[in-house]
This record gives C-alpha cells, structure tokens and sequence, in this order.
C-alpha cells in the first residue's frame, strides 16, 4: 500500500514519520524550501514515545507526481485548502482513497467535489505536536492516536487494509465503526477549547483563576448543543470529559488556534467556529458564547487584513 503523506509539518511529518520507521511505503508531498530542509537534516521526531530521525525521506513536488498512490493522508489547516487539494489532485487515481485529519467537518465536502464522495474517508488526529526552528517535530503529549473509517459507518476492505499498515506504526490506530460521531465529538471540545481561549487570550488554568471557568463551560453547552441538533449528541463520557478538560484548575493547555494569534496568523475561525454556529438553530438569532468567540475571531482577522494592506501600501 502506497502512502503519500501531504506535507511533512507537525502532524504529517508525525504520522507520516512512524508509518516509515514500521516499514511502510511512504512519500511525502512538500514544497522545495521543506524538501531542501529535510534533505539536509533528515526527518527529525521528539516524543516521549521515541524519538526518530529518518534521513532524507521519501519525497515529491507537485509537478513530479506520476502515478495514483493508493491512501493520501491531508493534514493542512483549513485556509490552505483549496490550494493543497490542487498539489495532490495528480495523486487521486480510480481506486485512491484521501484520509483527511483536519478538524470540523466542511472540508469534507469540499475534498468530495472534487474527487467524489466514494474516495473520501473521515478521520481524526489526536495529538500536540509542532515543528521547531530546526524543523524537527516536537511531541508536546502522550498523546498520539489516529482513528478512522467510512463515513457512511461499518467497516469495508479498504479500512480494513488500512489498519493493518497502521497497526505496527508507533502510534495508536483505530478503525472506527461510527467515525462521523468522533468527528463531530471532537469539533465540539476543540470548537470549546479554541473559542474560550482565543476570547480570553489563555490558558484553560488562567480563566479558572480568573472565576470565568462558567463561560468556558457554557460554550461547551452550545457546542454540544449544535452537534445535538444535527444528530450527534455526545456521549456522556464526551461530555465528561470535555466539561472537566475546559474547566480544569492549573490546565496550562491553550487551542493551537490561540497560538496562531499571537504570531500574527491566519485562523481557522470560519472551518471550526463559524461552521458549527451555522449549523446550530436560527431560531435566536441574539448574543450567545459561540456568536461572540466567532466574532472576536473575525475581528481579530479584519484587523490583520488591514494592517497587512496598509504595509503593502
């Protein structure tokens, strides 16, 4: 089974890393300023689950793709994705199937216009992990699980296959009967967890000190609320386990989302938060945690964009 991983950032280059360390066959689609990078330094891992440093991986540009690969792992942001999908569209044979890890779920629609439905998988990441100025991959969790599956739920051939390239990966895999539902769990807490700490600008452990662990617990509420309404209600572990992790005393977790602010990054806001809150009742259209996080996200973009013309000017 032929792998090509797109991109080799935090996320590709983990996931992507441990499938060559078990053997597997893995290309990595990149861009020449991280192709001459790895080239240089090799594909270099920091976990606590083992580090790894894989010399000159498998690679190839954009215009070098000459034939379908079989599985193609996506893990770009959610703004790059028009443009990735055009890097990878070469790699999209007749019986390809492309393994998006993005968060939310409108990317999925969007890959599946452009290479049906039938090709596309649901899947999800759970993981902390960044490139530092070296370009090597830090594992920042003991984290580091990888579920997929077809998103019309059970099992097929393909998952199937898929899973037992996965299973001698150092990382944990699993194919999952109901993958919509993690998918739309998932959304729920990181929607929480980037809305609460991007409006507040910190951590989990500093907006409990500051007595506001209620606002961070009532946009959970509207979170789950909305996957309720569309037919994915959390289960109570989920909602356990997601009320305790946004409302923790000392959490120094923050959303990635968070971080990309204070560098002065494009957001995710439309894919995670303006997505979910379209999908939410219209009944009240009035103020509420989610319209607000939203909100503040958008003006922090609005702002961004016009000092960015004026530089140019």
């Amino acid at each position: 089974m032929r792998f090509l991983v797109v991109g080799a950032g935090a996320l590709g280059g983990y996931f992507g890393g441990r499938l060559l360390q078990a053997g597997q066959d893995v290309t990595f689609l990149l861009r020449p300023r991280r192709a001459a990078q790895l080239a240089a330094n090799g594909l270099c891992i920091k976990s606590p689950a083992g580090n790894a440093r894989i010399p000159d991986p498998p690679h190839v540009l954009s215009d070098d793709i000459g034939a379908p690969f079989d599985v193609i792992i996506v893990a770009c942001k959610a703004y790059d994705l028009a443009h990735t999908i055009e890097s990878f569209a070469a790699a999209v044979g007749p019986d390809s199937v492309v393994l998006p890890l993005l968060n939310g779920i409108q990317h999925l629609d969007v890959i599946s216009e452009r290479f049906g439905s039938e090709r596309v998988l649901g899947g999800l990441c759970l993981i902390s992990a960044v490139l530092d100025e070296a370009g090597s991959v830090l594992h920042l969790n003991d984290m580091h699980g990888l579920t997929f599956g077809e998103r019309g739920g059970g099992r097929s051939a393909r998952v199937d296959a898929i899973a037992a390239a996965f299973a001698p990966a150092n990382f944990t895999s699993t194919a999952s009967d109901n993958i919509m539902q993690a998918m739309w769990e998932k959304w729920v807490f990181i929607a929480s967890m980037a809305g609460i700490t991007t409006l507040m600008r910190a951590s989990i452990g500093d907006i409990v000190s500051a007595g506001a662990q209620d606002m961070a617990l009532a946009l959970f509420e509207e979170c789950r609320a909305v996957a309720a309404h569309n037919g994915f209600a959390p289960s109570a572990e989920a909602v356990e386990r997601g009320r305790a992790m946004v409302s923790a005393a000392g959490s120094p977790i923050t959303a990635s989302m968070l971080k990309d602010i204070e560098r002065g990054a494009p957001t995710e806001a439309d894919h995670i938060l303006g997505d979910l809150l379209s999908r939410g009742p219209q009944a009240d259209p009035g103020p509420s945690m989610l319209r607000i996080a939203y909100a503040h996200l958008k003006t922090y973009e609005a702002r961004r964009s016009r000092e960015e013309a004026a530089r140019a000017a």
